[in-house]
């Protein structure tokens, strides 16, 4: 029964799935208009056929590795449940393949296609799955047919080859004409290359022909060999068998259509695409070459470049290149110019940053458009709107309003401003239609004509992405408007979906990575306000309002991401993979069973308030469990999580109430992300080390709203009074009713006795107790289980050294966050950390006297060990007094922040920091220096300091009297953030940063008049800008 499931499993997956995401499926979908949406229909079942087979295979996956003997019976029961669900998978691909013959051509025959009767030029394109002896057998027989030997006086068989050559393939040509028409092949020895050429020409032009191109490997070789052939009206075909999919529906035309040649079983087939309209040639006139049209359509390359020369010699050109999409078709149009004078010009327009920066090595040449600001694009707006430049807040005001939300949606873009202004030109200028337009932009897009031109743009953009982009860009839709959707994240969420794969030694989070920054150079994403916390500078994106329209459409028509929200269709069509649950839906437990179908969901995200019956037993196939920043979400609704064999991604950051993990979790073998960051947990169960493919697991750091307790908690635990008194105190809200909680409690969180109890012994009783620092929870014995952690923070080390030995043995480990480092256990961390070869990023954490003072230091009377040369994130929070001198060592340290060190020895500490040749991001917050009546920060700049530093935070420093900028120091910083501590900080040397583009004020600032900033600014060559935040 085993192997039979596999057997079919395979079958399926080969078939179903490879189908499904192969070229054929995708070019199915754009035939004329009458049979668009069946075949839609067919491609979205083809779609659901795969995506339950992986399901499937992954279900049989999950319990074929049941260890205990005792659950035997259940797993063979199982086993049996999955090879019988694969069997009707097998008969379901059966019929979408009898169906989808319902949507091609009948009577299949390439004979029938090569003797239509219709006098233009047709291109049929030939490709299948069943290897070269399939294709050609089905070609040949064609080709030998008696009839189409008989209405073809000319008829070719030629293989092309790589690269083409233009004088064989014309000479091979020639030859097979001349047999077909009975002429001498002795004199084509005689012949010169132009009398070849003008014999070919008249062929061509006179003659019907019959012409099989065998072996097209490429759309390229197919522009180059396309035009040797006009279009004679004298009923001409073109056969062109190739093994690419990609390259059979462009020969065919953009509109091709399908049919089925044959089957020569469940996975080989042949398949021919032949266009429905005439083969258009584009006349090459824009030299003025149109005279001499048949002779350069038989040049060779190089004939063409020397061509090109002669033409071009001693004049001034501007040459346009739209659209290039690829750094290929730049490196083989750029080496076919011939030297241009130096006052001629090239312009590359291009819809990817990468290609931009490739074509021009000079950031100086590269441009890229802006969008207009508000004041421009409202003029841009009413122009179109009146038909003439008004003031609409003065002349209109009750429809700035709705302008402004339209604005909104158009991202400063003028072609969707120019469009929707038109159209409104058009309406009554009332408020009302306005805002019919803001509520409904969506179907207006898809349906209004007026507004075609914005959604075929867009759409275009859309179109050009790679089918794996396509999946990524669709899944945005899951997120809210205006959301800020954490790149981090997006990442993982992918890498759970089966988006992103580990290939060839690359993470799936890596190719994730790879993916996010594809979409921001392509614009398809906008990177959010740049950030201090990421090397690249985005750690978070938005999605342009129009363009999440368009996500929208297209993940809604492939049933691919079903959002939940006021306003929304009471009934989902098809079967749901991706359930987004918005915070503006507020129906009840019927409404939602009968909307939603659990049993395929893949992932649900919840924005907004909890519901218990958010999620069942029923979403066994959960991959991606998302409910960060939600509210009223409590330990009891956790229960049966461990019952969602299938899940990958959890995610209960920010959710306030949870205390504890349930036991449960252990059963999620499949789980590689867990993150309950800025929850109330501080320990994690025991089960926890039974996840063996845990990948990343962030905890702790508590909510904002609970950091201005900190000091005065640490204070009080070191009081044995008052730790008694905390614990009566917790025992007596744990036994009291609800109601006492209630009015402090969320309204919608409806609180328990259970859950109240749990806060206290599962949170306040163990805190207060073990005087543990908040800000790290605690693991248990055996976490060296978790061999394939990479990212694991922040866990508490303070109690006890056997946590330190278990970190030891997770060699993987690239991300490590500890707290609890003391003088008791210093000398095992640092053996730990010098284990840990592979941590690229680490953070330390202390609290109170003495802090890190003296922890760090890794000689500890032994040279045996040393610290991470990898590192390149380094975040010390603590006192520590002075700096480890092995920092000084760190040179592949990008990203250095230091809180709470007490740092005595300033110009020290700044010249050991400015010898770290690649440090990008530093951050010298809270008390990062002790504070002193005369403190204050140079940057001097008579050796080379901070050379590769891009940004600079400076906050909270207390006592800071100034901060001056040498001449020379810090030639590249870009961003500098600063924030008052204690007392007044003057700021000087501004009009020495040389590529300064931002100066962030945060908070009051009381050092020097805000106008003497702006004026030092102003003589800075850069021209940077102040912002008060």
């Amino acid at each position: 029964m085993e192997a039979t499931a596999l057997s079919v499993g395979k079958s399926v997956l080969d078939g179903a799935l490879g189908y499904a995401k192969s070229a054929v499926a995708e070019e199915a979908a754009h035939d004329e208009r009458d049979d668009h949406e069946v075949l839609m229909t067919w491609v979205k079942q083809v779609h659901d056929v795969a995506y339950d087979a992986e399901d499937c295979l992954q279900d049989f996956g999950i319990h074929l590795h049941k260890p205990s003997w005792w659950c035997l019976p259940r797993t063979l029961r199982e086993r049996r449940r999955i090879a019988k669900k694969m069997k009707e998978l097998r008969a379901r691909v059966e019929d979408r393949y009898l169906a989808s013959m319902k949507h091609v051509v009948s009577n299949a025959d390439l004979v029938h296609l090569v003797n239509m009767e219709d006098e233009d030029l047709r291109v049929i394109s030939v490709w299948g799955t069943s290897g070269d002896f399939g294709l050609t057998s089905i070609i040949n027989t064609a080709y030998e047919n008696p009839d189409i030997q008989e209405k073809f006086s000319c008829r070719a068989w030629v293989r092309v080859h790589h690269p083409v050559n233009s004088n064989d393939f014309i000479q091979s040509l020639v030859k097979q004409f001349r047999v077909g028409v009975g002429i001498s092949l002795l004199s084509l020895v005689e012949k010169t290359g132009q009398e070849l050429d003008e014999e070919f020409i008249g062929y061509v032009n006179e003659k019907s022909y019959l012409v099989v191109l065998n072996g097209m490997s490429s759309f390229e070789e197919w522009k180059w060999i396309k035009v040797c052939f006009p279009n004679n009206r004298k009923g001409s075909r073109i056969i062109v068998c190739t093994p690419q999919p990609e390259v059979v529906s462009l020969c065919g035309g953009q509109e091709s259509q399908v049919m089925e040649l044959k089957k020569f079983s469940a996975n080989q087939t042949i398949y021919a695409f032949y266009e429905k309209n005439p083969l258009e040639k584009k006349a090459t006139n824009d030299f003025g070459w149109g005279s001499s049209r048949n002779k350069i359509a038989l040049m060779g390359v190089d004939e063409l470049i020397k061509e090109v020369a002669s033409r071009l010699e001693g004049k001034r050109c501007l040459i346009v290149l739209d659209d290039l999409s690829s750094t290929a078709e730049w490196e083989q149009i750029r080496h076919s110019f011939p030297k241009l004078d130096n006052t001629s010009r090239i312009i590359v327009t291009t819809r990817e940053q990468s290609i931009a920066k490739h074509c021009s090595k000079n950031q100086d040449n590269i441009y890229k458009l802006q969008v207009l600001k508000d004041k421009g694009a409202l003029a841009l707006f009413t122009k179109k709107v009146f038909k003439k430049a008004i003031d609409l807040e003065k002349q209109h005001p009750e429809l700035i309003g709705e302008a402004k939300l339209i604005l909104k949606k158009c991202s400063g873009l003028p072609l969707p401003i120019v469009a929707i202004g038109g159209f409104l030109s058009n309406q009554p200028k009332l408020a009302m239609e306005w805002r019919k337009l803001n509520g409904h932009i969506s179907a207006e897009l898809e349906m209004n004509p007026e507004l075609e031109a914005i959604r075929t743009i867009l759409s275009k953009s859309y179109d050009g992405l790679p089918y794996h982009l396509k999946s990524c860009f669709l899944y945005l839709s899951i997120f809210p408007e205006d959301h800020k959707i954490i790149r981090r994240r997006l990442m993982r969420r992918w890498a759970a979906e089966g988006y992103a794969r580990d290939i060839r030694g690359k993470s799936a989070e890596e190719i994730a990575d790879d993916y996010f920054m594809k979409l921001i150079d392509r614009s398809m994403i906008l990177p959010s306000q740049a950030s201090i916390h990421s090397r690249r500078g985005i750690n978070s994106c938005q999605v342009h309002d129009l363009m999440r329209e368009i996500s929208i459409s297209k993940s809604t028509e492939e049933n691919l991401v079903f959002r939940l929200e006021d306003g929304c269709s009471l009934n989902s069509e098809g079967t749901v993979r991706h359930l987004a649950i918005s915070s503006n839906w507020n129906g009840v437990r019927s409404e939602f069973e009968d909307i939603v179908n659990q049993s395929n969901i893949r992932s649900l995200t919840v924005f907004g308030k909890w519901r218990s019956f958010f999620i069942s037993k029923k979403m066994r196939l959960l991959r991606v469990l998302d409910l960060e920043g939600t509210s009223g979400l409590c330990d009891h609704d956790l229960e049966h999580v461990g019952k969602l064999l299938h899940l990958k991604y959890l995610s209960l950051r920010s959710c306030n109430d949870i205390y504890y993990l349930p036991h449960s979790l252990g059963n999620l073998q499949q789980l590689e992300t867990l993150d309950i960051k800025h929850t109330t947990i501080i320990e994690l169960p025991k089960a926890i080390i039974r996840l063996r493919k845990l990948q990343y697991l962030r905890a702790a750091g508590y909510h904002d709203s609970y950091r201005a307790m900190e000091e005065d908690v640490t204070k009080l635990l070191q009081n044995r009074l008052c730790v008694l008194a905390a614990y009566l105190c917790a025992f007596c809200v744990a036994c009291c009713a609800p109601q006492i909680v209630d009015d402090i409690w969320e309204a919608d969180a409806e609180p328990i006795r259970r859950d109240i109890c749990t806060a206290c012994c599962c949170a306040v009783l163990p805190f207060v107790a073990r005087r543990l620092d908040a800000h790290g929870v605690v693991v248990p014995s055996g976490v060296n289980n978790l061999g394939a952690l990479h990212t694991l923070g922040t866990i508490h080390i303070g109690k006890g050294k056997a946590v330190l030995q278990d970190l030891r043995r997770l060699i993987r480990l690239r991300k490590l966050g500890v707290v609890g480092v003391n003088r008791g256990n210093s000398v095992e961390f640092c053996k730990t950390l010098s284990a840990l070869r592979n941590l690229e990023s680490l953070s330390v954490r202390s609290v109170g006297e003495p802090g890190l003072e003296g922890c760090l230091e890794f000689d500890g009377g032994s040279s045996s060990f040393s610290p991470p040369k990898n590192l390149s994130s380094l975040k010390l929070d603590g006192r520590l007094v002075k700096l480890p001198g092995w920092i000084e060592g760190l040179h592949n340290l990008v990203k250095l922040k230091l809180a709470k060190t007490k740092l005595t020895e300033v110009d020290a500490t700044l010249g050991v920091l400015s010898k770290l040749q690649n440090l990008v991001i530093l951050r010298l917050l809270v008390d990062s220096f002790e504070e002193a009546e005369d403190l204050c920060l140079i940057f001097h700049g008579d050796e080379p300091m901070f050379q590769k530093l891009t940004v600079l935070q400076l906050r909270g420093i207390h006592d800071l009297r100034s901060v001056e900028f040498k001449q020379g120091a810090m030639p590249v910083l870009e961003l500098l953030l600063f924030r008052e501590g204690i007392g007044s900080t003057s700021l000087c040397g501004l009009s020495s940063l040389p590529r300064l583009k931002e100066l962030v004020l945060e908070g009051d600032y009381e050092g020097c008049s805000v106008d003497d900033l702006r004026e030092e600014l102003g003589r800075n060559t850069n021209k940077p800008v102040l912002k008060r935040v």
